[in-house]
């Protein structure tokens, strides 16, 4: 019961969300008519161009297609960033002369904008998958980071003392205290982290690749493909939504039943 309540109430805002942006769309298309229906395509146009139009097979097939390489590149940066982002807090945390050695220089990375970076990138790892999945991967690897950072640190000091009187070590008291009071750092980490491991992918794949949904998005407007455009940012969107809401359900089962309110029903 506790799950189903959590679920439920990490799923109601999204789905309000959801509604709000529908009624923003259309509202944005009211309120600047100089966008014209050529251009400006309504929810009902896209439903038309993917569900009920006479090419809507097509035009499925073609979307789904760049999606499935986007979410490909997305799903190896994601992994990759949040898996470093882990193990660099851990060693941050664990061993204080790495993170005043190494924390500023990554501070002072992150300050530039990755469009800047983004040649540099292609240069160096090329066009290909290893391109894209570390543009990726940059873009999940320093808000992870500091968020798991911040979890790692909530440990309870005192249960670190005990875990160091009785013999363990800074690693076992790590693994032991500080990384399972981490846990909702981590979740919210990985939330935040799944939009921003798309939106890695569409770049890189838009300034890198010229695969996927990001080239596809970019070929469109100067080929005058608006419904296109619109239905794959449509689509991109509801995929995101879709992802942070099954990270947020497994975030919500999890404290369920490892939280505080663990057993109650």
């Amino acid at each position: 019961m506790i799950a189903l309540r959590r679920v439920g109430k990490f799923l109601l805002p999204l789905l309000i969300s959801l509604i709000l942006m529908l009624a923003i769309w259309y509202a944005f298309l009211k309120a600047f008519p100089q966008v014209g229906p050529r251009v400006g395509k309504t929810p009902a146009d896209v439903w038309s161009y993917l569900v009920t139009g006479p090419s809507a097979g097509t035009a499925r097939h073609a979307i789904f297609a760049d999606l499935a390489i986007t979410l490909r590149d997305a799903a190896v940066g994601f992994g990759v960033g949040l898996t470093g982002a882990l193990v660099v807090a851990a060693l941050f945390v664990t061993v204080p002369a790495v993170e005043q050695s190494f924390l500023p220089v990554a501070l002072l990375l992150r300050s530039v904008p990755l469009v800047a970076l983004t040649p540099i990138i292609v240069l160096v790892f090329g066009r290909g998958v290893v391109g894209v999945t570390v543009l990726a991967a940059i873009v999940v690897f320093f808000p992870a980071l500091v968020m798991i950072m911040t979890g790692l640190r909530s440990a309870s000091r005192q249960a670190m003392e005990l875990v160091a009187a009785y013999g363990g070590s800074r690693w076992t008291a790590l693994r032991l205290v500080a990384v399972p009071a981490a846990l909702p750092a981590v979740f919210a980490a990985a939330r935040i982290s799944v939009p921003g491991a798309l939106i890695g992918a569409l770049l890189g794949e838009w300034l890198g690749s010229g695969t996927g949904l990001g080239a596809a998005l970019i070929r469109a407007i100067p080929t005058f493909q608006y419904s296109k455009l619109w239905a794959s940012i449509v689509v991109v969107t509801l995929v995101s939504v879709l992802l942070y809401a099954i990270v947020g359900v497994i975030e919500n089962v999890v404290s369920a039943r490892f939280g505080p309110e663990a057993g109650k029903s």
